[in-house]
């Protein structure tokens, strides 16, 4: 049945690539944005202006929301692409 299924596009790898590079940079910027133990890069751009002790501030909340969002893509980008090469790789 494997020579039944249609080939799968390379524009489809060449797309998640490309998405896959964008979305690891982003990744890893936003990553060390992050305030560590001792303040962080954060604080530069204003995530370090409110320091309360009950949490963290709304820049840190969205910073950690738009992270979650790059990781959530990358980690589907690589499924797709293990996807791709299963089916587009004759076994």
């Amino acid at each position: 049945m494997r020579g039944l299924t249609p080939a799968m596009p390379t524009w489809f790898a060449y797309t998640l690539i490309v998405l896959l590079t964008i979305t690891s940079i982003m990744l890893t910027m936003l990553i060390l944005l992050h305030r560590g133990k001792g303040g962080g890069m954060s604080s530069m751009f204003g995530g370090g202006v409110s320091s309360s002790l009950a949490g963290s501030s709304v820049a840190e909340k969205n910073l950690d929301r738009y992270t979650v969002l790059v990781g959530i893509v990358w980690f589907a980008c690589i499924i797709g692409l293990g996807l791709w090469l299963k089916l587009a790789v004759p076994a």
